[in-house]
């Protein structure tokens, strides 16, 4: 068997969206499965839309998901250039080709230009040009007239084809346009650049959202018309996304971030990105949800693919992060979460260690840290009604006249520790003939503000410090 040669092909037109991302993914993985080649090929025949620093994109979002190539702009497989710009002196002898053997035909329309990267002719509508005599269309095209070339596409019967994903797909030809190929700057359109190029570079798999099944039977035309054999095609279902309402529709920014880079900024590890979006369309032979690259690889299979449209799960996405979170190791976690946080530049810089355990086991995304910890920073406005616990039989009444002792006995210990300052709340309890938890609730709202922390007033304090939990407590004492 000839070896596998999938391709991602991507335009810089910005941001890296994830059903981008879970094509490159599984074309990946389909080479990687099978001992085969990923190429990647920038597709920037679209030079109106093209954004600088978009290539950047793509190969610091590929290098972050892991997604190594084989052949590209900067790996020569001997079958470049890999950006299509560079090919572009390439592309008219094949459309001439096609002209010649009645495939195609040369188009001197005055609104001929691409709107939909050219297919602006209803599919129903023949192009005058369609019918021009060749040799007076080729005396233009020696005059200089400016012209497209088109596709010459014969609306009788139907077409079908066979895609790996949805099986036999048949489309009646009269749906079809004559889409352009070559535009009147002698650039390609995508459309017939991604065929040549998908030949000349040897891809015998093409992997493409299902947005482009009713294309493929204009694709199949030009590669039957050249003589080419016709790579196995493996259309990925659409990427759903839903509102607040619970109304699903297409992915798009209302749903939230849709960017790589954009999830990767708010705090999620590139590898829970890729496990979450390999699940966006594929399921494994098991139960199993959480897979490293390599296992992926190794797991996947095109027969798992599936044919439904999947929605993206933001919280399915947390709970998932937060399971890779976890598995960090603490100097990990701690490197990886302090730039979400403004610890660095605070009072706590020294004890970033200490909160960053509080937080290892407690966060979904590195984002969840600074509002988790911000009371630590600066403490929050509360009422005395905080001090009410029913099960600690706390209230605002016996903390008043508890308070004043707990800070006596935390202000004599020597060494500031949370094991001491614990002892010392369960002392107080102890002697008082209460509770436990009574002394443990009031120093924690006392010294945090609010009834929800990372880590008990122990674990708090320590952070904090002997004279900032003092403050605190004093602070809390005017309230009654």
């Amino acid at each position: 068997m000839n070896e596998i040669r999938t391709r991602f092909a991507p335009s810089p037109t910005g941001f890296m969206h994830v059903g981008n991302l879970r094509t490159a993914l599984y074309a990946w993985l389909l080479a990687r499965s099978r001992q085969g080649k990923f190429i990647l090929r920038i597709e920037d025949t679209d030079q109106e839309r093209y954004v600088e620093n978009a290539v950047d994109v793509i190969y610091a979002t590929l290098k972050s998901a892991g997604l190594e190539h084989d052949e590209g702009p900067d790996k020569d497989g001997g079958v470049g250039p890999y950006v299509q710009s560079e090919r572009r002196d390439l592309y008219r002898p094949y459309a001439e080709k096609l002209i010649g053997c009645g495939a195609a035909y040369y188009c001197f329309c005055d609104k001929c230009e691409e709107e939909n990267d050219g297919e602006i002719h209803e599919a129903s509508a023949l192009c005058p040009c369609a019918s021009m005599d060749s040799a007076e269309a080729l005396a233009k095209v020696k005059a200089g007239a400016p012209h497209v070339i088109r596709q010459r596409i014969d609306r009788s019967g139907v077409s079908t084809f066979n895609d790996t994903v949805f099986g036999e797909i048949t489309i009646e030809n009269k749906v079809l346009d004559d889409q352009i190929l070559l535009k009147r700057d002698g650039m390609p359109t995508y459309n017939f650049a991604n065929v040549v190029d998908d030949h000349l570079m040897g891809i015998t798999h093409v992997v493409r959202g299902s947005e482009y099944l009713s294309s493929t039977p204009k694709y199949n035309l030009l590669y039957q018309a050249f003589g080419w054999d016709i790579p196995e095609y493996v259309h990925l279902p659409l990427i759903m996304g839903r509102d607040a309402e619970g109304n699903v529709s297409k992915l798009s920014k209302r749903h939230g971030s849709v960017s790589f880079e954009n999830l990767v900024s708010e705090g999620y590890l590139p590898e829970a990105i890729v496990n979450y979006i390999a699940l966006l369309g594929w399921s494994p032979k098991s139960d199993r949800e959480i897979f490293s690259l390599p296992e992926l690889a190794e797991s996947f299979s095109v027969a798992g693919l599936n044919k439904s449209p999947a929605v993206f799960d933001y919280d399915k996405l947390r709970w998932m992060n937060s399971e890779y979170i976890k598995a960090l190791s603490a100097e990990e976690f701690a490197a990886k979460a302090l730039p979400f946080t403004s610890v660095a530049e605070s009072f706590l810089a020294g004890a970033w260690e200490k909160i960053a355990a509080l937080l290892h086991t407690r966060v979904e995304t590195f984002a969840d840290c600074q509002e988790k910890i911000a009371f630590l920073l600066e403490q929050p406005e509360y009422g005395v009604e905080l001090f009410n616990h029913k099960k600690s039989k706390s209230d605002p009444e016996n903390s008043a006249a508890d308070l004043p002792v707990i800070r006596e006995k935390l202000a004599a210990i020597a060494e500031w520790n949370a094991e001491n300052i614990s002892n010392a709340l369960s002392e107080f309890a102890a002697e008082t003939g209460v509770k436990a938890g009574r002394p443990m609730w009031q120093a924690r709202i006392a010294v945090s503000g609010c009834a929800v922390t990372p880590g008990g007033p122990g674990e708090i304090m320590e952070i904090l410090g002997k004279e900032e939990s003092l403050r605190r407590i004093d602070a809390a004492l005017t309230k009654f």
